[in-house]
């Protein structure tokens, strides 16, 4: 019976052919994607061009060995983290030592046996799961499940300086929902938080793919633009004020019509030499929307 795995996508480096169509053969039965490397620089290419889970690395190989390898990724700093197993002949401790110190998580003995090989792939699955599962409570939100404060800021910052090297437009949108409070104090904050998901979806709905959302704090949420004019910003603002307004939310203390705010403000418009400046005439912009009655959207 197969083990059911998420798909977790496996490199094998290694340069005996018999040796590897024996692990691929074990592996793929084991429900994972698998990619193979004859040699050690064969295998840096693969993994350059893939996100890789697990990386299962011979210690001896031509061209480059099983340590360098191991160096090489543990050195590369874009991407997931990759679980590394050494699969070796030496089973002397300062050979083991050896390995572990260049970056491997693990070891593995030849011959080896396919009950440990399976345990220790579990192993690494599990490693792989935890990271992500901690990656995405430090970067999401995690009621909405939008980017948070700290991650959508970063964002922010990485378009902002793009950008200036393209010499292409970037817009912000900031947006409020109006009178949020009163809907807490009414229904209860369990309902405020089901308004606060449901406004997030009609947001989203009205935005294009590379478009980004971040929830800046309590009902204010930060919508990032990239390679959009001022024109259009607002003509983006305005979709998603209308997709919240014109129909009531469904809640579970029944429909609640609610409106929103928005400050929108763009590199076209402003001589913006910092986001920090952005986000600050964007607040400002969200302000006069404020002052202005609400339910509406404001450019500056």
């Amino acid at each position: 019976m197969k083990s059911k795995h998420k798909k977790v996508k496996i490199l094998i480096a290694e340069d005996d052919r018999i040796s590897s169509k024996i692990l691929e053969k074990h592996i793929t039965g084991w429900g994972y994607d698998v990619l193979i490397s004859p040699d050690g620089i064969k295998a840096w290419q693969v993994f350059k061009k893939n996100e890789i889970g697990i990386a299962l690395l011979d210690w001896m190989m031509p061209k480059m060995t099983g340590i360098e390898l191991c160096r090489k990724i543990r050195n590369n700093k874009s991407g997931e983290y990759t679980y590394i197993i050494l699969l070796t002949a030496k089973n002397k401790q300062k050979d083991i030592n050896k390995g572990l110190a260049a970056g491997a998580d693990e070891y593995l003995t030849k011959p080896f046996n396919p009950i440990e090989l399976n345990a220790r792939l579990n192993t690494g699955k599990r490693i792989i799961d935890l990271l992500e599962k901690l990656h995405k409570q430090a970067i999401y939100d995690g009621l909405t499940k939008i980017f948070n404060r700290r991650e959508i800021m970063r964002i922010l910052n990485e378009e902002f300086l793009r950008a200036q090297r393209t010499n292409r437009p970037l817009s912000t949108i900031m947006l409020d929902i109006d009178h949020f409070k009163k809907v807490n104090d009414t229904h209860g904050h369990p309902v405020g938080d089901e308004v606060l998901v449901k406004i997030v979806s009609r947001i989203t709905a009205k935005m294009r793919a590379y478009d980004k959302i971040g929830r800046y704090g309590g009902e204010e949420f930060i919508i990032i633009l990239p390679h959009n004019s001022i024109k259009s910003v607002k003509k983006i603002a305005e979709r998603i004020r209308e997709n919240i307004s014109q129909k009531s939310i469904q809640t579970s203390a029944g429909p609640l019509k609610l409106y929103v705010s928005l400050g929108c403000t763009s590199t076209e418009n402003i001589e913006a030499n910092s986001t920090e400046m952005m986000i600050k005439i964007s607040d400002e912009a969200l302000y006069n929307a404020k002052n202005n009655g609400r339910n509406c959207t404001v450019v500056i």
